[in-house]
């Protein structure tokens, strides 16, 4: 695209400031910049500044909001027959090579103390081994189970693609087929400010961020990963997100029953920890499953009980979904994601129009996201499976407290110990705690 043309783009979107320095820019300020707006969708540019900047839109929620039905983890005699039925459909969907697995490692370890993507991490007890190779080695496991290698997408991000690649290099890709991983980066969205108009935050170059994991479901379609898939023949994505390393990133049961039940997009949950968790939850909202984020359910409604004490709004999300291949090329038709935007007032750093360096002291600007969640009520027969939250749930976010490094590894030490008194191992105790540091490779004993 020819700098006319670009300033045309603009021009229709009211955007023509974002070129304001760009005639005394160098060739490559100029290709840079260029490039930067040229990956922007200009259809929409100006509807956004306008409908999600400009104008603060509200926040809707149903008018009518019941729990979700959900598929315990328990089936008692109503479901098991299904998930015998549905456990048996995921191995066979397995052998005959129609699932893969799809992890968002867009972030950073910056909030746990570590520079450099959060994958880097090392999480596990005793060998310290890095949440890469955790998420690997299971894959690798069901790989082997099943007879078949599991492809596996791995969505960056601008700031760490190029080291996370490095890393799998050096080591030489856990052992997973080099052919079988697809790495591909999540989208960019500039910042606006608070009029509307996008920021730079150099002369040549956009203020820029990630678009928010549901723009993993775009990232998918423009990188090439979806053309991918369907090349591949692959009818499932198992998606999971790179903090959780007791995630079961396959899961024949989950997988097959959303599967046979005909589930364009499943979803894992938790009974929460309490009314308020910081958790999205799952409801069914005016006739349809979706997830209303902890900061919009009215206290009243999280508060709310069972005739037994129970929350009434007890399912907690964890971001852990499956995907059918279709749907996610049906949201992506005709080039445009069909999920809503979020807005986030946040601090950027920008040039002013004299080209001064700007560093603000409270919100200046207007970040877009968009949720994977939001993809739920669009699905059909949108299903929500329980699983528990000590065998499936413990992220690390935080450097300490809650969701750490250490109440990560005491949750896989407690998994462990409860795994290796199922097999009939007795393993000491003291207070109630295993009185022991464990860790059981995926390569082992594979997570079900």
């Amino acid at each position: 695209m020819d700098a006319a043309t670009l300033r045309e783009n603009l021009k229709r979107a009211g955007q023509e400031n974002a070129l304001r320095f760009y005639e005394k820019l160098s060739p490559q300020g100029r290709q840079k910049l260029g490039e930067q707006l040229q990956a922007q969708d200009f259809s929409v540019l100006g509807e956004l500044a306008r409908d999600y900047v400009i104008h603060k839109p509200q926040v809707a929620i149903p008018k009518d909001i019941k729990p979700v039905p959900i598929y315990p983890r328990d089936p008692g005699d109503k479901y098991r027959q299904l998930y015998q039925n549905a456990r048996q459909r995921g191995i066979e969907l397995l052998k005959g090579g129609k699932i893969a697995a799809f992890l968002v490692a867009g972030g950073q370890g910056t909030r746990l103390g570590y520079d450099g993507p959060k994958g880097e991490f090392p999480v596990t007890p005793i060998k310290n081994k890095p949440l890469f190779q955790v998420f690997a080695e299971q894959l690798l496991a069901w790989s082997r189970d099943s007879g078949k290698s599991i492809p596996w997408y791995i969505m960056t991000s601008d700031v760490n693609d190029a080291p996370t690649r490095s890393f799998f290099r050096q080591h030489n890709f856990f052992g997973y087929p080099p052919a079988d991983i697809f790495f591909f980066q999540q989208g960019m969205m500039p910042a606006f400010s608070m009029d509307g108009q996008l920021l730079l935050a150099e002369k040549d170059s956009l203020a820029l961020s990630p678009d928010g994991h549901g723009g993993s479901l775009r990232a998918l379609d423009r990188s090439g990963a979806l053309a991918d898939l369907r090349k591949r023949g692959i009818e499932h994505l198992s998606y999971f997100q790179v903090d959780n390393p007791l995630v079961h990133c396959i899961d024949p049961l989950f997988l097959g029953l959303h599967d046979l039940t005909g589930s364009e997009m499943s979803s894992k949950t938790i009974p929460k920890a309490g009314p308020l968790e910081k958790v999205g939850n799952f409801v069914t909202g005016d006739g349809v499953v979706q997830v209303i984020e902890y900061s919009d359910l009215p206290d009243a409604l999280a508060k709310e009980t069972n005739s037994d004490g129970t929350l009434r709004f007890n399912a907690g999300s964890i971001a852990i979904h499956a995907l059918r291949v279709d749907f996610i090329d049906r949201l992506n038709h005709g080039g445009q994601l069909k999920l809503p935007w979020h807005r986030a007032e946040k601090k950027v750093s920008y040039v002013d129009d004299t080209g001064n360096p700007v560093k603000p002291d409270k919100p200046n600007a207007v970040k877009l996201e968009q949720f994977v969640f939001d993809a739920i009520p669009l699905a059909k027969n949108a299903i929500v499976y329980e699983t528990d939250r000590a065998e499936e749930f413990s992220p690390v976010k935080n450097a300490e407290g809650s969701d750490s490094p250490a109440t990560c590894k005491r949750d896989q030490i407690r998994r462990a110990a409860r795994w290796l008194r199922d097999a009939g191992v007795a393993v000491p105790e003291r207070n109630g705690e295993p009185d022991a540091t464990l860790e059981i490779s995926p390569l082992y004993a594979t997570t079900e």
